[in-house]
């Protein structure tokens, strides 16, 4: 079947998501742009993303490509394409336009001109020409222009995706169905529901959150009850293909709902209430979800959810509903301590405006997203209702004991970690990123690292040398340890602390203790797990962030080969960039097996052309066959493991090792070679007939820059010849 290029539009902050659901939807060649996620697939593909996608707002399917610098040859390039093939001469079509960075600046005059360039072509051809309607066209046309380079396509959708058709009537300011789809999914949702657990929204509205989270847990396509999609009037149109799909959602629809979880809502205003069982009527879920009126300050489990906790889910007022602010913080207030009273073993999501106003809920956050509801700038909070994330828990639980006022020397270290807080933590919220270092023995006296991983401290205390005092040095650790704390505004339990010494061979990866305590983190669009107990490392080296995202950038389309692979944070980089087809190579079983709850927990499986290899990567190399686009090989200083035969010296076996990892690169294709031996120089003599350039300056983060010597990193590439 042909294959096309495909791009699905969505709101700005759901880009990540979409690209998880079109995988696995089965799209392929995936890649993330500022506006949506391109891709292809053949038609049958481009009917099931509309049909199941909860997130995009489009479909597109691209049809032509031409410079467009100017309205006389937008027109003239456009009167050149074969309209015919898509169009009825009798037919009615619409045309939408999105212009960036190009001289025709304005969105309307250049759709126009599109417009009368295949109007005149029917009319030349045909005698006749097809009329304009706005509403609901046999095709809409989209145009978009970007640097002067126009795109037309195909709207596959028609309307925007986000209509269901199961929405009538609404309170103010609803969200979207598709934005309420990503919160449900951040929240983590379906795998509640998959479990059992209930869904309860104590400010419903017009029940959309709650309707979605019905569709999701009850496997129901979201675009099954819409009447009207954009390729029933389009001529490539193949109703055959998509009778099969209908057909199977409506099995799906069938087996899901005989498994739906307990979803309730409530709202205090009646009217909105109403609209939300209209609605749910109109999704086919009439009797399913139980709505009822009631005040924010009577909120309680309902009776059939005592015994099946599960998540609560609110997007309170912005003050568009309720008016000032002191009755949002009241609001708030009452929230939180309805949470803390009645729903502990509960996950709790709220999305916000006014993320100040979470403060008065008065339970820390234990993960944070970005998204927006329009132009609007919003955050979506995270809780685990348990008493160790409430405020002033801590002091709760040691009433008899206050702390000690910190020493001189402690209440400096203090005041340089709130320093470092503020300065970095700008950058980092302004950059997406919630894993960085804060501290790496500013001060002498206090050798320690500190690293923020989210909610979650990670300290590392440096081996002092032999001319420091022992006792000393134990006191300053833990003048350091009570410090955090107050400093960085977390409880003790929040504090992971580890000595780190100079480490060889398979000692710096040796296993510490049997926990096996995960925790999730985010880094940029991709989530992974870290471990701060059971070994010396967490699972996510923080200096490598430039070159993990690197990669990313440069992984569309391209086969990528990872070496020495760890726990797989590269190759999630390269399958969010779009790669082909990955290998992942590693000795340690148990870091294969964390790179694939990795890969899953980023809506990647394993197949044919995505594998993890158990391998000594030397031995295999010596051995290896195939072709690769990309390759990220980040080998240990010195290895004696086991697993391998002799020793392994990166400074001693570092050209062998390039030279074997460049023989898999295909023509054109990049080698990344990175390591941490302070000392390290590359032998650039031996390895002349290589391209090499030193990216090390550009992939230390500004949260490393205090130590610029902590890696090395090259991009190598085979000379032309």
């Amino acid at each position: 079947m042909t294959q096309y290029e495909l791009f699905a539009p969505a709101p700005k902050g759901l880009e990540p998501l979409l690209a998880e659901e079109l995988r696995s939807l089965g799209a392929q060649n995936i890649a993330e742009t500022r506006a949506g996620v391109a891709f292809s697939g053949d038609l049958k593909l481009a009917y099931r993303v509309c049909l199941w996608s909860r997130l995009a707002s489009r479909v597109l399917l691209t049809v032509a490509r031409f410079a467009a610098a100017s309205p006389e040859q937008l027109y003239e390039e456009a009167l050149l394409q074969p309209w015919e093939e898509h169009l009825a001469a009798d037919g009615t079509l619409a045309v939408s336009c999105q212009v960036v960075r190009s001289q025709i600046s304005h969105s309307r005059y250049a759709a126009l001109k599109l417009k009368d360039a295949i109007v005149d072509r029917f009319r030349d051809r045909c005698g006749n020409r097809p009329s304009v309607d706005v509403e609901r066209p046999d095709v809409r046309f989209n145009l978009h222009l970007d640097k002067d380079q126009a795109t037309l396509s195909i709207d596959l959708s028609g309307e925007s995706l986000h209509r269901r058709g199961y929405r009538t009537e609404g309170v103010l300011a609803p969200l979207k169905e598709n934005l309420a789809a990503a919160i449900l999914l951040r929240a983590g949702w379906p795998q509640i529901a998959a479990k059992g657990g209930s869904l309860l929204d104590p400010v419903c509205g017009s029940g959309t959150l709650l309707i979605e989270g019905a569709l999701i847990a009850a496997d129901i396509a979201p675009g099954l009850n819409r009447p009207y999609f954009g390729f029933e009037g389009w001529k490539g149109h193949q109703p055959d293909i998509w009778r099969e799909l209908l057909l199977e959602a409506r099995e799906r629809r069938k087996v899901g709902l005989a498994q739906l979880p307990m979803i309730a809502g409530r709202d205090r205003d009646s009217k909105a209430v109403r609209a939300a069982h209209l609605n749910a009527d109109r999704a086919g879920l009439g009797g399913q979800l139980h709505f009822s009126t009631a005040d924010l300050a009577d909120l309680r489990p309902p009776d059939n959810m005592e015994d099946r906790p599960g998540l609560l889910i609110a997007n309170p007022p912005y003050g568009e509903r309720l008016g000032e602010r002191d009755e949002l913080v009241h609001l708030y207030g009452r929230l939180g301590e309805n949470l803390r009273r009645y729903f502990l073993g509960w996950k709790a999501s709220v999305f916000t405006g006014n993320p100040d106003l979470a403060k008065e809920l008065a339970i820390r956050a234990r993960r944070k997203h970005n998204l927006y509801n329009g132009a609007l700038q919003c955050q979506l909070l995270h809780f685990d209702i348990n008493e160790r994330w409430f405020f002033g828990a801590q002091k709760d639980q040691r009433p008899a004991k206050p702390a000690a006022p910190l020493s001189e020397g402690a209440q400096m270290f203090a005041n340089r970690i709130k320093k470092n807080l503020r300065q970095v933590a700008r950058w980092a919220k302004k950059n997406d990123i919630s894993c960085y270092r804060l501290y790496d023995a500013d001060m002498p006296e206090y050798a320690v690292a500190v690293d923020l991983y989210g909610p979650w401290v990670h300290v590392q205390e440096y081996q002092a040398p032999d001319t420091i005092d022992a006792t000393m040095a134990q006191r300053r650790l833990k003048e350091a340890m009570a410090a955090l704390p107050e400093a960085l505004d977390v409880t003790p339990e929040q504090i992971f602390l580890k000595v780190r010494s100079r480490q060889s061979g398979r000692s710096q990866y040796r296993k510490l203790q049997e926990e096996g305590q995960f925790h999730e983190v985010t880094e940029g669009n991709c989530r992974f797990l870290v471990n701060f107990t059971d070994y010396l490392d967490t699972g996510l080296f923080l200096d490598h962030r430039p070159t993990r995202l690197l990669v990313q950038q440069m992984a569309a389309g391209k086969r990528f080969l990872n070496l020495f692979a760890y726990t797989g944070s590269a190759t999630v980089h390269a399958l969010k960039g779009g790669a082909s087809s990955t290998l992942t190579v590693d000795m340690s079983r148990t870091y294969l097996e964390w790179a694939q709850r990795n890969l899953a927990l980023n809506g990647f499986q394993l197949d044919e052309n995505h594998r993890l290899l158990q391998a000594d990567c030397l031995a295999w190399l010596e051995q290896a066959e195939g072709s690769f686009d990309l390759i990220f090989l980040d080998p240990p200083s010195f290895s004696n493991s086991k697993s391998m035969t002799g020793t392994f010296d990166v400074q001693r076996d570092h050209v062998a090792l390039l030279r074997q990892a460049v023989a898999l690169l295909a023509e054109g294709g990049v080698l990344l070679f990175s390591n941490n031996l302070r000392r390290f120089k590359l032998d650039r003599e031996v390895l002349a007939d290589l391209e090499i350039e030193d990216l090390t300056a550009a992939t230390i983060p500004k949260d490393f820059a205090r130590n610029s010597r902590i890696h090395n990193c090259w991009r190598i590439k085979a000379r032309n010849t």
